[in-house]
């Protein structure tokens, strides 16, 4: 037993730990490895530019298959959801940690955490029943209506006004991801030093002056880094997307009109495809589903990176 409380036990520890770590790489080599394997039918008869390009999803007809409307659709509402999300979500961060009283941002924080823990269809049923029929009757109906009389060419840009569609999904989501990206931006702001206000104060820094140059330059890692993890949870969103909307496969897609997601073709089809090369499509759709996933963490470990380079130089 004493040996493990030498040099020994700490190559034994080490060598665990690499173990480990190579554990979860070959766990994601070998998820990719399956999936490829499972969709390799579809791959090789369309092609992976093919099919990803594809904008043709006929699985009773034609049997051709294409993933780009999927693909589309689920980079238009992550990245609309994230661009409609991060500015609230900042800010709910800034006041939680710098600006609220203690009792208002417990409260605050609280509400936050909960939020990130309601289940998805809790969301895509609050869409369906109150959401989606208000921004029918309350908005989409009215703008449709005067474009239909002063701005016809608009019409076929907001498309049909049923409530469920490309603008319910990219609230619905947005108000998923909110607590994500508030969550570590509030962490981050709060660990930024209490040397870096005082200084700045001293200086006769107003309290947005200090936010703004003492604070939020060191915050920006963490501040990015939430956003990206908002990002991963909303290309992933599968039940509250496919809910509300619309689960279209044709384009162009519109505003108001319907749209699908990768995650949400594949949960509407993949209990109901019998054919060999319908569920080969659906699990190439979810091959090309984790290397979107991958290619947005390896976006945000690249922009870390950097950041840390540049909170390194400022210090």
């Amino acid at each position: 037993m004493k040996r493990l409380y030498t040099h020994f036990g700490d190559r034994i520890f080490a060598w665990a730990l690499l173990l480990l770590a190579l554990g979860v790489v070959a766990l994601a080599l070998l998820m990719a490895y399956e999936l490829y394997q499972g969709g390799s039918l579809a791959l090789k008869r369309f092609g992976l530019l093919g099919f990803a390009l594809g904008r043709e999803w006929d699985p009773v007809i034609q049997k051709s298959f294409g993933a780009w409307p999927y693909i589309l659709g689920t980079v238009i509402v992550s990245l609309s959801a994230l661009l409609l999300s991060f500015f609230p979500a900042l800010a709910a961060a800034i006041f939680a940690a710098e600006y609220a009283p203690r009792w208002l941002a417990q409260v605050i924080n609280f509400l936050l955490d909960l939020m990130a823990a309601v289940p998805s269809v809790v969301y895509g049923l609050w869409g369906i029943f109150v959401l989606a029929p208000w921004i029918r009757d309350q908005v989409q109906l009215p703008l449709y209506m005067w474009a239909a009389e002063h701005a016809p060419w608009l019409a076929s840009i907001l498309g049909v006004p049923t409530g469920y569609g490309l603008m319910t999904a990219v609230l619905i989501l947005a108000s998923m991801i909110v607590p994500y990206t508030a969550a570590l931006a509030r962490d981050a702001i709060a660990l930024v030093p209490k040397e870096h206000r005082e200084a700045a104060y001293a200086l006769g820094a107003t309290r947005w002056e200090v936010m703004r140059m003492a604070i939020l330059p060191l915050a920006r890692g963490g501040i990015i880094a939430g956003a990206f993890l908002a990002l991963a949870r909303a290309v992933g969103e599968t039940m509250a997307v496919t809910m509300v909307i619309g689960n279209s496969h044709k384009l162009p897609y519109t505003l108001f009109g319907g749209a699908a997601t990768m995650p949400s073709v594949i949960a509407n089809e993949f209990t109901e495809a019998v054919e060999d090369l319908h569920l080969s499509a659906l699990i190439a759709v979810g091959f090309l589903l984790f290397w979107v996933s991958m290619a947005v963490n390896f976006a945000a470990a690249y922009v870390l990176r950097r950041q840390e380079r540049l909170v390194k130089g400022v210090l």
